[in-house]
């Protein structure tokens, strides 16, 4: 028995259409179609006139709910991150490690497979977010972690069997042919934490990278004389690069600036979220340093941004309070643009037939009131 999505306003490829009804089972969005087709043996979901839209992907998200995926990387710590980043339209996601000992990193990709197995509810793969980053661009990362991928951290970080890795690091720490293997392995590459210079960055392009994480911060920047990661980032038609719009990362000035160089659907909205989220206690150790929230972002002691406190439907309010964005282009930066860059574009982050139905109900003051994930509604 098919389940039937009715009595909403549903944002399709085509804008948002009324009068429809969303047909969903085993998972999978059956069809969009009229409401008076609505067949008789469909059990019926009254969405009261809300918003239906596609759920939101985060590929960067360190912590949640309390818990910090560095601290214990456990197939638990994923469940309590993703449950706490559902409750604001999160229906897939990338538990994200910050730069760590390959100890760890091995620990959070096993538990990242069996979190798979277990079938916790949006887990999409892991993010690798260090610890091969150039010191000079170390933000909040421990630069005692650091290292070069040699034939060890190469057979680890291709080692994944279930699910999706993204793997930031700096490509001048590195080498193209590396960047090359990594990629054909099916490892997705993105630049961060870097202070390569932009023919540096074209080879790595080249090479197989497609991603910036959180364009703009700890990267080198768009100069007169120097493009830098940022005037590469900006340059390239293909690659997709996440943005943290908190209004405190990035003034919302340059990231308009910056949505004007290329196409929209290379953008994709990030949290970066921390054990914050979620919770009214806006305080954490991040490996041994105390980490505090002040105005909506988390700096340590001496102000260095250490993550956000953002989650990822005030990531879309904030692309159309700050950015100018229709409500269209904000949630596809938030769905499809993300899905895209994972590779998983032809089956997530649309309401389409043959689409997982991951979706978000959405109020009039943009809050959620309902997700699904694989059609299952929590």
């Amino acid at each position: 028995m098919p389940a039937a999505l009715i009595n909403g306003r549903v944002l399709t490829e085509s804008g948002v259409v009324e009068g429809k009804a969303v047909l969903v089972k085993d998972g999978l969005i059956l069809d969009v179609i009229e409401a008076a087709q609505t067949p008789s043996d469909a059990k019926p979901r009254d969405l009261k006139g809300g918003l239906l839209v596609p759920g939101f992907i985060d590929t960067q998200v360190n912590g949640g709910g309390g818990v910090l995926f560095n601290d214990a990387p456990t197939v638990e710590t994923i469940a309590t991150i993703g449950a706490a980043h559902r409750r604001f339209g999160t229906t897939g996601f990338l538990p994200t490690l910050i730069s760590d000992d390959l100890r760890v990193v091995d620990q959070a990709m096993r538990a990242t497979e069996e979190a798979i197995a277990r079938g916790v509810p949006g887990v999409l793969g892991l993010h690798i977010e260090g610890p091969f980053l150039n010191p000079k661009r170390k933000g909040i990362h421990d630069a005692g972690k650091f290292r070069v991928i040699d034939d060890e951290a190469l057979a680890l970080l291709t080692s994944l069997k279930r699910g999706k890795t993204l793997v930031t690091l700096a490509p001048e720490r590195t080498t193209p042919q590396i960047i090359r293997r990594l990629a054909d392995a099916g490892v997705i590459v993105a630049a961060g934490h870097t202070n390569a210079l932009y023919a540096t960055m074209r080879q790595a392009l080249e090479h197989g990278l497609t991603g910036f994480t959180h364009l703009f911060n700890a990267m080198s920047p768009l100069t007169s004389r120097e493009p830098g990661a940022v005037g590469a980032a900006l340059e390239s038609p293909d690659a997709w690069c996440g943005i943290i719009v908190d209004g405190r990362h990035v003034d919302p000035v340059v990231l308009k600036i910056a949505l004007r160089t290329r196409a929209l659907d290379r953008f994709m909205l990030v949290t970066d979220a921390m054990p914050t989220v979620g919770l009214p206690d806006k305080r954490f150790n991040l490996q041994g340093r105390d980490i505090r929230v002040v105005d909506g972002v988390c700096v340590d002691d001496h102000g260095t941004l250490a993550g956000s406190d953002l989650d990822m439907i005030g990531a879309v309010r904030n692309a159309i309070d700050l950015l100018d964005l229709s409500l269209d282009d904000a949630v596809m930066m938030a769905s499809h643009a993300p899905a895209s860059f994972l590779g998983l574009g032809h089956g997530r982050g649309l309401i389409a037939p043959g689409y997982a139905a991951d979706l978000c109900l959405l109020n009039d003051r943009l809050e959620v009131a309902a997700t699904w994930i694989d059609g299952q509604e929590g």
